[in-house]
C-alpha cells in the first residue's frame, strides 16, 4: 500500500490552505499514493495557543467541509485523512479525524479523545473529549487506526487499536517547541514524541505514522510568543525501524509498505498472546496508592 505523508505550514488563510492541500493531494497521488494523511487541524492556523471564543467561528464551516473533502478524496479517487474542528452543537466542539473513501462517501471519523491543556496548547478550552472510543476505520486499503496528536503519549490508545484489528496507526499531529527553550530541553522533547511512538510500533507489530505541521505560528493573544512545530513527519515499521523522517520543511512524501510484514512480526515475537490481561484490571484506575 503506498501512502502519503503531506507535512506543511500555515499558508496565512483557509482559502490558501484548502488550494495548498488540494494541490499537494494531486502531487501525491501522480505519485501513486492510494492513502493521503494531512496533518492536525491543516485548514487553519493552530488556533489553541490562547483562549479565544472567537475562534469557535471556526468550526461553524463543518458541513460544508465535509462537502469540500468528499469532494477532493471522490476526484482524485483516493482515501483521504483529514483532520477539522468540529461544531457537534451549539458551545459543543471537537476535534475530529474524518477518514473518506475513494468514493468520497465518509469511511468513517475519530473524535481526540485524550485533550491536553498546557501553555499554549490550550485544547481543553476547544475540544469536548471524543466520545467515539477507539475503534478503527475500514477503508478499501485497510483498517486504520486513527489517533490524534496528544493520544500518542498513551500506549493503552495504541494497544486497543490494535487488539481491534488495525493495519496501521496513523496520528495527524501538531507539535513544537518554544523559542525561549533551551535546544538541550527542545531535543530532549523532540526524542521523547519520536521515542514513545517508536514504541507503540513495537509493542503492537503495527507500522505507526504520524504527519506533523511546519514552521513558526505567533500566538496572536501575544505576539511575542509562538509555536516552532517540528515537522519531523515519520513512519516506523512494525519493529520499530525507522522507514521515513522528515526534516522541518514542507514536504509530500510517498511511501510504500506490506502489511504482511506485520504478520511475520508478530510471529516472531507474540506480544499479544502473552499478555497477562487478567492482571490488568488496575489499569481502569487513575492511580493504585
Amino acid at each position: 500500500m503506498k501512502i502519503a505523508l503531506i507535512q506543511h505550514k500555515f499558508q496565512g488563510s483557509k482559502e490558501a490552505m484548502l488550494k495548498h492541500s488540494t494541490k499537494t493531494i494531486k502531487e501525491a497521488v501522480e505519485q501513486g499514493a492510494e492513502l493521503v494523511c494531512l496533518s492536525e487541524l491543516h485548514q487553519s492556523e493552530y488556533f489553541c495557543q490562547s483562549e479565544d471564543v472567537s475562534k469557535f467561528d471556526l468550526a461553524e464551516e463543518y458541513e460544508k467541509d465535509l462537502a469540500f473533502w468528499s469532494k477532493i478524496a471522490r476526484e482524485n479517487e483516493v482515501v483521504l485523512l483529514t483532520s477539522l474542528f468540529e461544531k457537534r452543537s451549539a458551545g459543543l466542539y471537537h476535534n475530529t479525524a474524518v477518514v473518506f473513501e475513494k468514493d468520497g462517501s465518509i469511511a468513517g471519523k475519530y473524535r481526540k479523545m485524550h485533550i491536553p491543556d498546557d501553555p499554549q496548547f490550550y485544547e481543553k478550552f476547544y475540544f469536548t473529549p471524543g466520545d467515539l472510543g477507539f475503534e478503527p476505520i475500514n477503508t478499501s486499503v485497510g483498517r486504520l487506526g486513527v489517533l490524534i496528536c496528544w493520544d500518542q503519549w498513551f500506549p493503552e490508545a495504541a494497544r486497543i487499536m490494535a487488539l481491534k484489528g488495525a493495519d496501521l496507526l496513523i496520528y495527524p499531529t501538531a507539535i513544537g517547541s518554544f523559542d525561549e527553550d533551551s535546544e538541550q530541553e527542545k531535543q530532549k522533547q523532540l526524542e521523547a514524541w519520536l521515542g514513545v511512538q517508536r514504541g507503540h510500533a513495537i509493542a503492537n507489530g503495527l507500522p505507526v505514522v504520524a504527519v506533523n505541521r511546519v514552521g513558526f505560528e505567533k500566538d496572536q493573544s501575544n505576539k511575542a510568543n509562538g509555536i516552532r512545530f517540528w515537522g519531523n513527519s515519520f513512519v516506523y515499521g512494525p519493529q520499530g525501524e525507522e522507514l521515513f523522517r522528515a526534516d522541518d520543511k514542507e514536504l509530500c512524501k510517498v511511501l510504500e509498505f506490506d502489511f504482511k510484514q506485520s504478520e511475520n512480526v508478530r510471529r516472531w515475537w507474540p506480544f499479544l498472546r502473552d499478555r497477562r490481561i487478567e492482571f490488568f484490571g488496575d489499569l481502569q484506575k487513575r492511580f493504585i496508592d
